[in-house]
């Protein structure tokens, strides 16, 4: 998601000795091999489709796997933060290890933010987004514009855990990111408020709709418009890329008023989409957008890979 700062620090202190000796007690055999499998990243799901934590899906109910339930104070700290929590994982990075330098473009992180919560760190782990580096605290909670492009190193010789909690937010969630703070701008008298471990368990909300069976013309609109903006509007790339995205976005509202998100119209759906698709010429799906990412692994991203979902 695109926010107004690299880094933002939001007002919410955890206990990060607490959390570590729970994610301790689950043991080495819960971790998961990063699914790009990226040298020195594991994972371990806490919240997946079905609560299976094997089920690495973007589609459906995402519900506390067995781990998650085994861990009292992790389940209050994503329930704190007064968030629709959408996939939740814990992020292991190896010492001497690395998260290469990349941007978040694909559908499903477009819409979410990503919190961050350190758990075991070390002060030489360095995280970087859209050229600022920062170090994240044990305890802290982060939020960061995954639209620009972030790396992370660990240095040490020890791994570098962190929960990462991808979320739509809700009110009280953006209330919080109201009171916090820039990664370079200290408020005075600014301070977190502490949510210690125990105490009556917060109701955890997580969600059950995330990806359309179509996608209709005004997301396909909102998509489009969205990676457009961030183009440069002087180029007659630009331009082009317009026109045929309105031409795409017409053909699009046609099959909708007629097929809606039935399934009946599928066939036609994916026929738009690849005549839009052919239409494009190389120069303009090579044209690079503002964080560095080509317009049309945008397009493909959040247009070709979700716009029609095959039951």
């Amino acid at each position: 998601m695109k926010l107004q700062a690299p880094f933002i620090q939001l007002p919410l202190l955890f206990e990060a000795s607490v959390l570590a000796a729970e994610v301790d007690a689950l043991g080495e055999s819960v971790w998961r091999d990063h699914p790009q499998k990226f040298p020195g990243n594991s994972m371990l799901p806490l919240l997946a489709a079905g609560g299976d934590p094997a089920n690495e899906s973007f589609i459906g109910e995402m519900s506390p796997t067995p781990e998650l339930l085994r861990c009292p104070y992790l389940f209050k700290t994503i329930a704190s933060l007064g968030a629709v929590a959408g996939r939740t994982r814990l992020m292991r990075l190896a010492g001497q290890a690395e998260v290469t330098p990349h941007v978040d473009q694909g559908y499903y992180w477009t819409d979410r933010v990503r919190v961050h919560v350190p758990i075991v760190t070390q002060p030489t782990v360095r995280f970087e987004c859209d050229g600022i580096t920062i170090n994240m605290a044990a305890g802290e909670c982060w939020i960061f514009d995954t639209w620009r492009k972030h790396r992370v190193e660990n240095d040490a010789s020890q791994s570098r855990i962190h929960l990462v909690v991808d979320t739509v937010g809700g009110p009280d969630f953006w209330t919080l990111v109201d009171k916090g703070r820039y990664h370079d701008a200290p408020i005075d008298g600014w301070q977190c408020r502490a949510i210690a471990p125990g105490g009556a368990p917060l109701q955890l909300t997580s969600e059950r709709y995330n990806i359309p069976l179509v996608m209709s013309p005004w997301e396909i609109h909102y998509r489009l418009n969205g990676l457009l903006d961030e183009a440069d509007p002087s180029s007659p790339l630009t331009h082009t890329a317009r026109q045929l995205s309105a031409t795409f976005f017409k053909a699009w509202r046609s099959l909708w008023v007629q097929h809606g998100d039935s399934g009946s119209g599928i066939p036609l759906y994916l026929d738009a989409r690849q005549r839009y698709f052919d239409a494009i010429p190389p120069e303009v799906k090579a044209m690079v957008l503002r964080n560095g990412a080509y317009f049309m692994d945008g397009v493909v991203a959040l247009i070709g890979k979700i716009a029609v979902r095959q039951p």
